[in-house]
């Protein structure tokens, strides 16, 4: 059996939340009552609690991989990693080192139930016409209804698609967040040590996650564990593209050279990242960027969705 770090939230107290290590193998994020899931045997399973044991005596001595935790995110420390590859497409190279502080990413993509609150609470469009959400597209699965919106039936737990990069970037100031960086979805998937995928090396299979289905056949959130990174993030790889804040410019990546420029009226590309339901296995690599997959960021996209990071304080 081979051993895997991931992330769990365990609250020591009322106040105090701290991530530490609680999954075996490659395979769902588990509290440790589900050991037993994951081991042949007893011998096995008090071998798993002393691991698990020895990383939370590990994680409060050296609080390097220790980090608060907001619901619903994942805390992913600070560093450098390898950004990129010189493996891939042209538009990934070339592989560069990038710092970044701390900061949280959300668990799982923002829904449709969960946009449509926000569009009743602020409309489909801002104060100057410009629009949140695509309610005319017939790929949309948010409508309105006695004057609400409300996700379609089945469709509500869902990754919400045909949000704009406006209305994913509103969204996310409105639940005092922000859309992650395409170096920030980079280091979340590929982990600090650059995986292939956000589970690792190993090739897509139907057990990982989303993709090669037909138009707008996507999944609820959360259904491919299996898929999750390490530290417990879901669905980083297929079902919906993901925007990020960045613009599309050639490597090496540097957030002082204008591709962090949140204003949505900047003419260009905006990164999505991650591929979609209907995207080939190439596209689920954590280093693939999404050329062309944003072709109109003011407009929303039957196959990109987001979710939304936050800085952590003092880091």
């Amino acid at each position: 059996m081979i051993f895997e770090l991931s992330l769990y939230s365990i609250k020591f107290r009322e106040s105090v939340q701290v991530n530490c290590v609680t999954r075996i193998s490659v395979s769902a994020v588990s509290p440790i009552a589900n050991v037993s899931d994951y081991a042949d045997n007893s011998q096995m399973q008090f071998a798993a609690i002393r691991y698990l044991c020895a990383a939370i005596l590990f994680v409060g001595v050296s609080g390097t991989t220790a980090l608060a935790a907001e619901d619903g995110m994942v805390g992913i420390p600070g560093g450098h990693f390898t950004m990129g590859s010189d493996h891939g497409l042209s538009d990934e190279g070339p592989a560069h080192t990038v710092e970044l502080p701390a900061f949280l990413i959300d668990r799982v993509p923002v829904t449709n139930a969960r946009f449509a609150e926000f569009l009743n609470a602020r409309g489909w469009r801002d104060a100057n016409g410009r629009r949140y959400y695509d309610i005319d597209d017939g790929d949309a699965r948010i409508h309105r209804h006695n004057g609400r919106f409300t996700a379609d039936t089945g469709f509500g737990d869902h990754a919400v698609n045909e949000s704009s990069w406006l209305g994913a970037l509103e969204y996310c100031r409105s639940k005092g967040k922000r859309l992650p960086t395409e170096a920030e979805w980079e280091r979340a998937a590929r982990g600090a040590l650059g995986r292939e995928f956000p589970w690792g090396d190993e090739t897509p299979s139907a057990r990982h996650a989303r993709f090669a289905f037909g138009w707008n056949e996507t999944a609820p959130v959360g259904t491919y564990p299996v898929g999750a990174t390490p530290e417990g993030i879901f669905d980083l790889a297929g079902n919906v593209h993901e925007w990020t804040s960045s613009l599309y410019r050639p490597y090496p990546c540097r957030p002082d050279d204008g591709r962090e420029v949140p204003d949505p009226d900047v003419p260009g590309e905006r990164v999505t990242r991650g591929g979609g339901h209907d995207s080939p296995a190439e596209e689920l690599r954590a280093a693939w960027r999404g050329d062309g997959v944003s072709r109109n960021p003011r407009a929303g996209h039957r196959n990109i969705g987001f979710r939304c990071a936050k800085n952590i304080p003092g880091a």
